[in-house]
């Protein structure tokens, strides 16, 4: 009998892997035209564990015996962590991930890495020192950010230009892409930029993945016929799986789970459908006995902080006020003015804290009627269970 993967895991075996038939064919068909040199700009979005990045990893397999394939993780980024997030340290990070791929396909970088020292920096005498009386600079370097953007932006089509007889073109994929809304004022600038150099390089392939809502601005701003892309980046929404999908995949990979119909039907909506959700519930519940519509309900109560832990750990991170903002939202979407009046609070002061919820895509504007909104239902799950059960939200840390 097969095993569900645990809910956490970044990347499986092909045996682990399930479903996504349509949308692996589609990338596939769109992506392997970078050897043709029509490499395609594809944006993926999908809410937090539906399996973005199991999917981006998947894809990553079938194209690596042939292209160079980055795979760029920008919450990675030293500058993310630390919480000091800029261009300058975005540029850094995507470019030693450039070169240390670069490595382990066999191509030569060093003389990259040479040209990016004296292209990149702006270089002056500080000061003079003296040998036998002969006076000797001290040179001294500073970063030059606008051309360690371009330097960086152009070099993964220096290398394909250099080693296209060893590969048929490059693969980028940059995942929680979101996090460059922390860039604020530069952000725009920084689309731009990254749009005049993609549209210059035939065979280099980019895929922009993040934890967002086709609701969320960002989209908009990248991919909408008003964007910086001008509608010309091909746009997928990864879904959740439905209930057909749901049932095949829990009598395949879990057939000791024995659910009734209305047990099945608890079992879905506790999990939204998502497959992170369904195999951390899927392994915690009891086998080989059958479960009722309240068996389910009763250890979802009981389960729900143990496979929620990452998004209990945010929500420990968030500030009192951006609490307040998601505990406003519980019984639905709301304007501005509401949140504000409920925090007591006017709608000016609430700016920064609503940018960072949504940056976390922990909430979304709907566009359509300007309207907030959660978009991370586990997270409202456990909040009304912590208040069900205690009567009282957990403001404090945990």
């Amino acid at each position: 009998m097969k095993n569900l993967p645990m809910g956490d895991k970044q990347e499986l075996q092909d045996n682990e892997f399930f479903n996504r038939f349509s949308e692996i064919s589609n990338f596939t068909v769109l992506l392997d035209e970078t050897k043709d040199s029509n490499a395609p700009n594809i944006l993926l979005t999908g809410l937090r564990g539906v399996g973005k990045t199991v999917f981006l990893k998947k894809i990553k397999k079938l194209f690596e015996k042939d292209y160079l394939v980055l795979y760029l993780d920008f919450s990675r980024a030293e500058v993310y962590q630390k919480n000091n997030m800029s261009v300058e340290g975005l540029m850094n990070f995507y470019y030693k991930e450039l070169i240390k791929e670069s490595k382990c396909y066999g191509l030569n970088t060093f003389d990259k890495r040479i040209e990016k020292f004296f292209k990149t920096n702006n270089f002056k005498i500080k000061d003079f020192s003296s040998l036998n009386s002969f006076p000797i600079p001290i040179i001294e370097n500073e970063t030059n950010s606008e051309e360690l953007i371009n330097f960086v932006m152009d070099l993964p089509n220096k290398i394909y230009e250099e080693n296209k007889d060893k590969i048929k073109g490059i693969i980028i994929f940059i995942d929680e892409f979101q996090i460059i809304k922390e860039l604020d004022n530069y952000l725009e600038s920084f689309l731009w930029k990254f749009r005049s150099f993609i549209e210059e390089q035939s065979n280099v392939a980019y895929v922009f993945s993040g934890s967002m809502s086709l609701q969320d601005q960002l989209i908009s701003d990248i991919a909408s016929y008003g964007g910086v892309f001008g509608g010309r980046m091909i746009t997928f929404s990864l879904e959740p799986f439905n209930k057909k999908t749901v049932k095949e995949y829990l009598s395949e990979r879990a057939s000791n789970l024995i659910l009734t119909e209305d047990a099945f039907e608890r079992f879905f909506k506790c999990t939204s459908g998502i497959p992170a959700y369904i195999n951390f519930f899927g392994r915690l519940l009891p086998k080989d006995i059958e479960l009722n519509e309240n068996d389910i309900e009763r250890e979802f109560v009981d389960s729900i902080s143990v496979f929620s832990i990452q998004l209990i750990s945010t929500w420990s991170g968030l500030s009192s006020r951006e609490q307040s903002i998601i505990i406003s939202l519980l019984d639905g979407p709301k304007r501005r003015i509401d949140i504000a009046n409920i925090l007591g609070l006017t709608t000016g002061s609430l700016s920064n804290f609503l940018n960072s919820l949504q940056n976390q895509g922990l909430i979304n504007m709907n566009k359509s009627n300007n309207l907030y909104e959660l978009c991370e239902p586990m997270l409202v799950r456990w909040l009304k269970s912590e208040y069900q059960n205690k009567g009282i939200y957990p403001y404090r840390k945990i």
